[in-house]
């Protein structure tokens, strides 16, 4: 059993506390506007509301899980008195169309070293590049060959053989992606992002992934995805789609 912080809770944050919930893991969940407005889902999927400082204190995991814009409000000295075991994962990603262009990521710093340099600690990647509704619906027992795997990526491999265990028992492989500074190669733009592809695939695709050509797809899979019919039942098909070489069923 874990004692999991999580600040924000929208599509990922809220469906992860509903998870690890059920699971049985000590959950606490904080956004900006204070637990107050968190009160029925606390209750609903059995965690605790609480502030964002609150979220934090005597927790194993912190997992932050807002736009990439919102970092910027998060308080530089967050976790000064946090003890340095303290794991922390980020499962944001930048789009330009939502959060504004940010200078420092159109000039090259990865979206998690970015985050990692506004906190002033080390922070894992995950849970960036799946849907909400894979995430809550599409979790697979271990050895099934159509499970999903999730890419992991940080510094420290102690820190993500660790949250390979939380990932597995969610229903889904956890994959090492490699340090910080690799983790563009799960940014939105890259063929991994958000296709929902097995351990084997995703390993292969990790490698191939080309850093040039992320933010031209970036841009056009939120075109593509915008004008679908039904954006979140069809999104999976477009993006795979934008990789001819990836398989589209």
């Amino acid at each position: 059993m874990k004692r999991i912080g999580i600040i924000g809770v929208g599509q990922i944050g809220s469906t992860l506390a509903r998870k690890f919930s059920a699971l049985g893991h000590i959950v606490k969940i904080a956004n900006s506007r204070g637990p107050h407005t968190l009160t029925q889902l606390a209750e609903e999927i059995g965690v605790t509301a609480v502030t964002i400082n609150e979220s934090i204190e005597n927790v194993d995991i912190v997992i932050i899980s807002i736009p990439q814009k919102n970092i910027e409000d998060l308080p530089t000295d967050l976790f000064a008195g946090s003890p340095q075991q303290l794991i922390i994962v980020e499962t944001g990603n930048y789009y330009p169309y939502r959060d504004g262009k940010m200078p420092e990521l159109e000039g090259g710093i990865t979206e998690s070293e970015w985050v990692s340099k506004h906190l002033d600690r080390p922070v894992l990647k995950a849970f960036n590049n799946i849907g909400a509704n894979s995430l809550a619906d599409n979790g697979r027992p271990s050895g099934d060959l159509e499970r999903i795997a999730l890419p992991i990526s940080g510094d420290s491999a102690e820190d993500k053989a660790e949250f390979v265990n939380l990932i597995n028992q969610l229903g889904f492989d956890g994959v090492d992606a490699g340090p910080l500074s690799e983790s563009w190669r799960q940014q939105p733009g890259s063929p991994v992002y958000c296709t929902d592809h097995n351990l084997n695939d995703v390993i292969d695709l990790l490698k191939s992934t080309d850093r040039s050509m992320l933010a031209e797809l970036r841009e056009k899979a939120v075109e593509l995805v915008m004008k679908a019919k039904e954006p979140f039942k069809e999104s999976r098909d477009i993006l795979r789609a934008l990789y001819p070489k990836l398989p589209t069923a």
